[in-house]
């Protein structure tokens, strides 16, 4: 055999093996979402997300679909989302499982922690944008609202601001990944970084502004824990960089 031809067909297997992981991953994803159709349901999954825009509002005020099909798409839209960000974790394990076979054992000490930070820190994120951000965005919006206007938000649009809100806090929460990434191959030194943070916090309040609502409630309560985020990469990434280096680094 060539070594052309050998290079084709170990470029056909792994794409196999990348066809076979991704093929798990919707699998997983699958479960979890039929799960969630058998319980507790679109609609009770719905209601929860839905519960802190209604508390904000007057009693007894409901959101509205303006489109026929939006009481059904929206909920099974919104079902999709949380199967997979509960699936997170078994997703990043099938990427790891891929990339897994060409690593040294000393990189792969650091890919697994990896791997399991980044959906804790993921979901984290998305968890504090619901439980502590939305309360308090839609109470100042509803403050802030004339009397002469009547808040009644569409369903399709409510889904489309708490999806966009929760990937912006959920990518947020990455910054101590992508710091100890950039640190442990060499792009960028602890130092470097240290001496930049300035910059880095003014960075974190400009995304902020970009990526929420004009209002300084979730500017700040996404731009504060990027800062701070920021802070425990520049902690964690020596500890990295030593766990994972090779024997022949360490000499």
């Amino acid at each position: 055999m060539t070594q052309e031809a050998a290079g084709e067909e170990t470029f056909i297997s792994h794409l196999v093996e990348l066809r076979d992981r991704l093929v798990k991953a919707s699998i997983g994803i699958a479960i979890v979402c039929a799960a969630l159709l058998a319980w507790p349901g679109p609609q009770r999954i719905y209601d929860f997300l839905a519960a802190p825009m209604l508390a904000s509002l007057p009693a007894g005020s409901k959101l509205i679909a303006t489109g026929i099909a939006s009481p059904f798409l929206v909920p099974m839209k919104i079902t999709l989302l949380i199967a997979f960000l509960l699936a997170l974790p078994w997703v990043f394990y099938q990427i790891w499982a891929f990339i897994a076979p060409g690593l040294y054992a000393h990189e792969k000490r650091l890919v697994l922690p990896l791997v399991i930070s980044s959906s804790i820190l993921f979901i984290g994120g998305v968890a504090f944008c619901y439980f502590f951000v939305f309360g308090r965005v839609f109470h100042f919006i509803a403050e802030f609202s004339p009397s002469s206007i009547a808040v009644t938000p569409d369903v399709e649009n409510y889904l489309d601001f708490v999806m966009s809100m929760c990937l912006a806090f959920g990518c947020a929460f990455e910054v101590p990944v992508v710091v100890v990434i950039l640190v442990r191959m060499g792009i960028v030194t602890v130092e470097k970084l240290r001496s930049i943070r300035p910059y880095a916090i003014v960075g974190a309040f400009v995304i902020a502004a970009i990526v929420t609502p004009p209002d300084v409630v979730s500017q700040l309560a996404l731009a504060i824990p990027m800062c701070l985020l920021f802070e425990l990469g520049l902690i964690l990434a020596p500890v990295f960089v030593r766990v994972s280096q090779a024997p022949e680094e360490h000499a």
